[in-house]
């Protein structure tokens, strides 16, 4: 039956190419023809395969599957292939007959089961077969006496495959199953006790055509049969590899080896042009490039990842490629938009930022500044990276800074409105400002907050009780086997995981307070665990050989203790959060007063809440708060429209009631510093007019119209542009404020910008005397610092990761933050 379908099958496909041989029209092209042709064999082999899943064809039909090949140049079809269902393997459709014996049949295909094939591919019951796979050869009184000696042979069996023998109804019975052997085994496995790399595949026992025949001759099949599964079997007991058992892994090899000559397995999807070739491997570049070091050159020759650009259509990369001239191409492309955007704009601001490091009091440690350009429409652009090692000289920086200025300004440097670092305030800044008397250099609002917490912890007593007592208890628990033994059991018990209590290294606990905080963190976190061990009997017998674990035990029954604990953790994280939102919100000069009168009133309701003296802290607060002070956060305040007060008359007027008599002087010296002698009058005599007339009321309520930030649900101003554009088109009338305004309430007040991730920075500390070497990473460098900026992601890899896994433990450790305090 199954000849008969291949007979019609391949009259079919003939009949269908001869149609489409006539059908052709001289008028075509070569390339048309060939489509025209292929798509009707292809419409051809569809329709047999229809049929044939209907009931009406050759059985290897449910598992070939025609396939249009297209030309990856004219997207015209090329050929017809035929694609195997269970493996994806693809083939010819020349003869899909000889096919479904080689590649089914064979066993070459590794998920077609040859017992289900024989079993679905058994004919009606008129000529029952049966194949047999028992565990033991057959007897022989099991082969039977065929009914018709001119039975049709198998389509598959002049090759190799399975001959199905006739037997009478009655000689099938429920129990007979198909008889199995392992394949030809070249070393006995018994021999050695390791596993194959490739288990042995069981096969349906090939009975050839002279088995058939002698089996007609009556019982003696059987026992010719018996005869050779012995013969076969004593054969492969005798032979083995010349190398022992070392030849196993080789042998594995060489079997996938020709399993993959014979099914060769080509990419499942459409073959891709070149213009989407090479458009993947710019989005790609792109993503190696703004990892900027995290994905290293060497990763993309990495062998799973080659893999993968095998499997999605790509052609396989190397380091050099992307570290060669295609870098160099995405750089001179960064660069040109990069003055592009500075030469569209009328003045700007100069950020530098790394001058000061992340880690306190480690010498010698690498940082890399990053000096970007901040434009009065609100945008950024990086301009260019110094790399610094260990102490850095006021002079130098301030040598650096004005070299970037004239680089970009040439000689007109009035341009640079001015500058903003996250140190050298008192020195390189002022100098600079006190030469040039247009410049504005600010220090970083960011590093004012950070440094408050680093003073707190040196001039607050509070914070040296609390630091003393977490040192004593934290390394009285690491130290001691027995308390952490006990601490680690509890641990587990409360929380699932345990650890150490993080402690600073010796010696740097006050040149940084973070180290502090986290081990703060850690009793605060794990205070129910450590209530436990004080109560257990390993505490009790340690406390009788050690006096300090009584001291311990005391301190922490102790409410005081707990209270000052979370007293010092609220503060910093108090600080820290406002720290966190200024690094990511970037804020104007004009906001710096009202986020420091923010964190003086958040200060007094914490003083309030754990009854602390407000004196003292407030008197830290008043220093930190001089130092970073500039007359330009006064100024920006009264002159940026966003902070307009209404009166009661209607009027939106200069807040300048908030204002100290000493800040309100130093907007009046700011403003005829930045204008030239001859319109020092004209600009005060504005100042009085802005001070008592103010802003329409429509312009000032556009300008402090606010919206909902989607992403994080605060409300924040709708168009930060709208208090410079006021000036520059509706208060013409203001010509020499105006010109103070524009270029005065566009600062920022923050330096922070593009982080660069460590391993670069341990790449460019390797290669810091190799031109080649720096001049790659300071293209790297531009290229992730120009997109970073571009899309205002100021953020860095170590830190959403950080975010990701914290996400995680958010909700149990909320449930176990607060310790237990004793009664």
């Amino acid at each position: 039956m199954a000849a008969a379908t291949n007979t019609n099958t391949q009259a079919a496909l003939e009949s269908t190419a001869t149609a489409t041989a006539t059908a052709t029209s001289a008028s075509l092209s070569a390339d048309e023809l060939t489509a025209k042709a292929v798509h009707k064999r292809y419409e051809g082999l569809v329709m047999v395969r229809t049929k044939a899943v209907k009931g009406k064809g050759a059985w290897y039909w449910a598992h070939l599957e025609p396939i249009l090949v297209h030309n990856s140049d004219t997207g015209l079809p090329k050929a017809v292939k035929l694609r195997c269902s269970l493996c994806e393997a693809v083939f010819s459709a020349s003869n899909p007959s000889r096919t479904a014996s080689e590649h089914l049949k064979r066993g070459t295909c590794p998920n077609f089961s040859t017992a289900v094939k024989s079993i679905s591919s058994m004919p009606s019951s008129s000529t029952p077969t049966v194949n047999f796979m028992s565990s033991s050869p057959p007897s022989s009184s099991q082969v039977q006496q065929p009914h018709h000696n001119h039975r049709k042979r198998s389509a598959g069996g002049g090759r190799g495959g399975a001959v199905n023998i006739g037997l009478s109804p009655s000689s099938a019975t429920p129990t007979s199953s198909a008889y199995q052997v392992p394949p030809l085994a070249i070393v006995d496995p018994s021999r050695f006790a390791v596993e194959l790399a490739y288990p042995p595949i069981t096969s349906t026992v090939v009975v050839t055509a002279a088995a058939a025949a002698a089996s007609s001759s009556g019982g003696g099949g059987g026992a010719m049969f018996a005869a050779a599964s012995q013969q076969q079997h004593q054969h492969q007991q005798h032979l083995m590899l010349s190398g022992g058992k070392e030849d196993l892994g080789a042998l594995a090899r060489l079997k996938d080896d020709v399993k993959r000559l014979k099914s060769p397995k080509t990419s499942h999807g459409p073959a891709l042009s070149k213009n989407q070739i090479d458009s993947a491997l710019d989005y790609l570049a792109d993503w190696v490039y703004e990892c900027c070091g995290t994905v290293s050159f060497s990763s993309l020759e990495h062998p799973k990842f080659k893999a993968f650009l095998n499997q999605v259509g790509l052609p396989a990369i190397s380091g050099r490629d992307f570290s060669g001239s295609r870098l160099d191409n995405k750089y001179e492309e960064a660069r040109a938009e990069s003055e592009a955007k500075i030469r569209d704009a009328m003045f700007f601001q100069i950020a530098s930022d790394g001058w000061k490091s992340r880690n306190y009091g480690y010498v010698g440690e690498e940082n890399l500044v990053n000096l970007a350009v901040n434009l009065p429409n609100g945008t950024s652009v990086f301009r260019r990276a110094v790399f610094t090692s260990g102490f850095v000289p006021s002079k130098y920086a301030e040598e650096v800074l004005w070299d970037t200025v004239t680089e970009i300004c040439g000689n007109n440097v009035q341009q640079c409105a001015g500058i903003v670092a996250d140190k050298f305030k008192a020195k390189a800044l002022r100098n600079l400002e006190n030469q040039n008397h247009w410049m504005v250099n600010l220090s970083c609002q960011y590093q004012g907050f950070c440094s408050l917490i680093k003073d707190l912890s040196k001039e607050l007593p509070l914070f040296k009780n609390v630091t003393e007592n977490c040192l004593k208890l934290a390394n009285f628990v690491n130290s001691k086997s027995q308390i952490r033994n006990s601490f680690h059991k509890y641990q587990l018990q409360e929380y699932g995981h345990a650890g150490l209590l993080r402690v600073p290294l010796r010696g740097f606990e006050g040149s940084d307070f973070g180290p502090v905080y986290t081990m703060v963190e850690d009793i605060l976190s794990y205070a129910r665990a450590l209530q436990l061990v004080i109560h257990d009997e390993s505490y009790k017998i340690v406390s009788m050989e050690e006096p300090i674990a009584s001291d311990i035990e005391e301190m922490m029954r102790n409410p005081h203790f707990w209270n000052e604990l979370e007293a010092v953790h609220s503060l910093v994280k108090l600080i820290k959060v406002m720290a966190q939102d200024i690094e990511t919100e970037k804020p104007r000069v004009g906001q710096c007063l009202p986020l420091w009168e923010e964190l003086k009133l958040k200060v007094k309701e914490w003083c309030s809440k754990f009854h602390i003296a407000e004196g003292l802290v407030e008197k830290i607060i008043e220093r930190r708060f001089k130092k970073n002070y500039h007359p330009a956060w006064a100024a920006a305040f009264i002159l940026d429209p966003l902070y307009l007060i209404r009166d009661t008359s209607g009027k939106y007027l200069p807040p300048f009631k908030c204002l100290t008599p000493e800040q309100e002087k130093d907007v009046d010296k700011l403003i005829t510093r930045l204008v030239s002698r001859e319109e020092a009058h004209i600009a005060l005599m504005e100042l009085m007019k802005w001070r008592t007339e103010g802003l329409d009321s429509v312009y000032a309520q556009a300008v402090q119209l606010r919206q909902k930030d989607p992403n994080t649900g605060k409300m924040k101003i709708a168009n930060p542009q709208s208090s410079r554009l006021v000036w520059e088109t509706y208060l013409t009338e203001f010509k020499s404020l105006g010109k103070v305004a524009v270029r005065l309430i566009f600062l920022h007040a923050t330096s922070c910008g593009f982080r660069c991730n460590w391993s670069l920075l341990k790449w460019m500390s390797a290669h810091s005397h190799s031109r080649v070497g720096m001049d790659r990473a300071q293209k790297l460098i531009f290229i992730a610092a120009h997109s970073k900026l571009e899309r205002r992601d100021f953020s860095s890899e170590e830190d959403r990761d950080a975010e990701l896994f914290a996400l995680a433990n958010e909700a149990f450790a909320g449930d176990n933050f607060r310790p237990e305090r004793p009664p």
